[in-house]
């Protein structure tokens, strides 16, 4: 059996421990495995690569892609899932690791005839049916390091600081590292931004002596350039915005994400070798199951209120 494994969309730490597990996996059944570079784009140009054991050897920590990836328009165009299905005949079966974008490009090439099985990889946790996306566990934490620290200049200089993370149009970064963090305010795309209640609770809390604020937004809620000047004007109070940026990215993967890749890598390969076609292998608790395309594309994953609301009650 031929196996091809590439990565697709934006990079999230944890890939190389999932190409890690599909490649090993793979050898230890036997398969051929073959990788793809630069995801859909590297596809339809026939970038091809064998891989064996030796080729995955010291990538479990490392960041990035050893694949590396590459956004392509033309592969959303026919021809582009023509030019890709060509290049692939050669493969039994890929495994592609990525988010929603790599969902939807599996499932058009399985329209055209190539068979996938898709691993969720993303910072944005934005894939529904599975607990988690390889590479958010190590997103937060990267952004709560952050918090952490610029909450000690925060409290040295008595001032708010506004701390714009990822997350074009969901709020699940800005939401799990704003609880672990004790942030005031949780600007996200999901909810309405609410700049009197932002503002409430700085003032509030100047009031009973605290020293500093943190607020994190959301880049698809708010900028947070734009948030900060808006703070300042309404209250008074000496505001800063950081905007993190793609430091969220990088970084070796936390143990969570290392793990988490081992088994939905190896699970992906194990679907493949016994036919499953067409789905996305997901993390429910301590088991993997598997979800076909169609469910995964008409699904939205559900906006963590709980969450957010514990963090707006803690933070009072």
């Amino acid at each position: 059996m031929r196996i091809g494994v590439l990565t697709s969309g934006g990079d999230a730490p944890g890939m190389n421990a999932a190409i890690r597990a599909v490649v090993r996996r793979g050898v230890y059944a036997g398969a051929e495995v073959i990788g793809v570079a630069r995801g859909f784009a590297g596809l339809m140009v026939g970038e091809l690569t064998p891989l064996d054991v030796g080729s995955v050897a010291d990538i479990v920590h490392r960041g990035g892609t050893l694949l590396l990836t590459a956004r392509s328009p033309e592969f959303v165009r026919p021809e582009g899932v023509a030019r890709a299905a060509r290049e692939a005949a050669g493969l039994d079966v890929i495994v592609m690791i990525g988010g929603d974008g790599t969902v939807r490009g599996g499932a058009a090439l399985e329209a055209a005839g190539v068979a996938t099985v898709t691993v969720p990889a993303t910072i944005d946790d934005d894939v529904p049916y599975t607990d988690q996306t390889i590479g958010f566990d190590t997103a937060v934490n990267t952004v709560v390091a952050a918090a952490d620290r610029i909450r000690d200049t925060a409290t040295a200089h008595e001032r708010t600081f506004v701390i714009e993370v990822m997350g074009r149009s969901r709020g699940f970064i800005a939401v799990h590292a704003g609880l672990a963090v004790g942030a005031e305010s949780i600007v996200v795309p999901e909810l309405p931004v609410d700049l009197d209640d932002v503002c409430t609770r700085v003032e509030r809390g100047h009031a009973r002596g605290k020293r500093h604020s943190l607020i994190l937004v959301a880049e698809g809620a708010a900028t947070g350039p734009a948030v900060a000047e808006a703070v300042q004007a309404r209250t008074g109070h000496e505001t800063r915005a950081t905007v993190l940026g793609h430091v969220q990215r990088g970084g070796p993967p936390t143990a969570y994400d290392r793990a988490l890749a081992a088994r939905l890598g190896e699970a992906a390969v194990a679907q493949a070798l016994a036919g499953a076609r067409g789905v996305m292998v997901a993390a429910h608790g301590p088991a993997v199951a598997t979800v076909p395309y169609a469910e995964v594309l008409a699904a939205l994953k559900p906006f963590e209120t709980d969450l957010y609301e514990l963090a707006r009650t803690l933070a009072i």
